[in-house]
């Protein structure tokens, strides 16, 4: 332990980050207290290594086999009777798991907290192999601007949700969205929005969200199992196919993203051939400026996310990952040739809406 204190003394890291033992910075209130809860149980590991390495050392040093020992005393005393001992045995290390368990179900009980009617609520479609997410509901200070019950519904897709054909017998065949255009009577799970990004292999998806705002991710999977993970918020949940057949709960949510910025976010689970690649971005920006951003896309249904992105003076592409990009960048390693990602607004821009 004490060599290990020295090591990030002479590291140049913060005690911050030091004390994170290699978890990344949480950007929302269930993340810094995964975080603090990791701090204090590998601290606790580290205290119960000490003292564990503490006795074996004084045992091989102090209790060695002594020169010219006589035959009676080759077998040291025995303490395999010693009831107090064997008392300290058990009820220590219960105490320990005790304690550890109770803190456990603390922090998993608030990182699991759900509540009625969050203000923003977005469906995350994981297909091979990338995202479509779409916006079931969006209130912002109060004001509706997305409507569940009319601008988001179950297996069948709007009709602005066809976004290419491809040949089938000579005829041409619609390709919808995330389900690929497999049977949407079987899928009936899969959300459709009038809302909609949709990643490409050319395009990485850019998820626009506020801070400041209680979030509701509902997660549903096209075809195989995925999983739906932002290193930053210290918390990924897989993405089944069929969640009520699977026993999922298929939704989560975060209370808020403290800070605006670019957050690079992951498939967790192999789910094929391109999976490394399977990358989206979350950015947080201001609630006014999300407020914005969904009334652009609402007037301009036609217009892309990243020209809705630049309309209220958002970088318009991901700044934290490129496509079929397998490297796992880092607060301090961005991706060549691409933007700042603590700084993600054009400069001299005046938005649209």
């Amino acid at each position: 332990m004490v060599l290990g204190v020295v090591v990030l003394m002479t590291s140049g890291c913060s005690a911050e980050e030091a004390l994170r033992f290699g978890w990344p910075e949480g950007v929302t209130p269930e993340g810094q207290e995964m975080r603090t809860f990791w701090t204090w149980s590998v601290i606790a590991a580290l205290a119960m290594g000490v003292l564990v390495w503490g006795l074996i050392f004084w045992t091989i040093t102090f209790h060695r086999r002594k020169k010219n020992t006589a035959p009676e005393d080759e077998i040291p005393r025995q303490t395999g009777y010693n009831v107090p001992l064997e008392l300290a045995y058990t009820a220590i290390p219960f105490v320990l798991i005790a304690v550890m368990f109770y803190f456990t179900v603390v922090v998993q009980n608030n990182v699991e907290k759900k509540e009625e009617n969050p203000a923003v609520a977005v469906n995350v479609t994981g297909f091979q192999w990338n995202w479509k997410f779409g916006y079931k509901s969006v209130t912002i200070n109060g004001e509706q601007l997305v409507n569940p019950k009319t601008d988001s519904k179950l297996g069948t897709p709007f009709e602005n949700q066809i976004t290419e054909y491809r040949e089938e017998e000579g005829e041409k065949v619609p390709v919808l969205g995330a389900a690929g255009g497999r049977s949407n009577e079987v899928r009936d799970y899969l959300a459709y929005d009038k809302i909609e990004t949709l990643g490409t292999s050319s395009e990485i998806p850019i998820l626009v969200l506020p801070t400041k705002t209680r979030i509701q991710f509902d997660l549903a999977a096209a075809d195989v199992i995925h999983s739906f993970w932002v290193p930053e918020f210290l918390f990924k949940r897989d993405v089944m196919p069929f969640p009520k057949e699977n026993h999922q709960d298929p939704s989560f949510q975060i209370s808020e993203i403290d800070r605006e910025g670019a957050f690079v976010g992951r498939c967790a689970e192999m789910c094929g051939t391109f999976h490394a690649m399977m990358n989206f971005e979350i950015r947080a920006v201001s609630p006014e400026t999300f407020a914005s951003y969904i009334k652009y896309r609402q007037t301009n249904p036609q217009a892309t996310n990243a020209q809705a992105l630049q309309a209220v003076c958002q970088v318009p592409d991901s700044v934290t990952t490129v496509p079929f990009d397998t490297r796992r960048a880092t607060s301090g390693d961005t991706p060549k040739d691409l933007g700042d990602k603590k700084n993600t607004k054009l400069a001299n821009c005046t938005p649209e809406v």
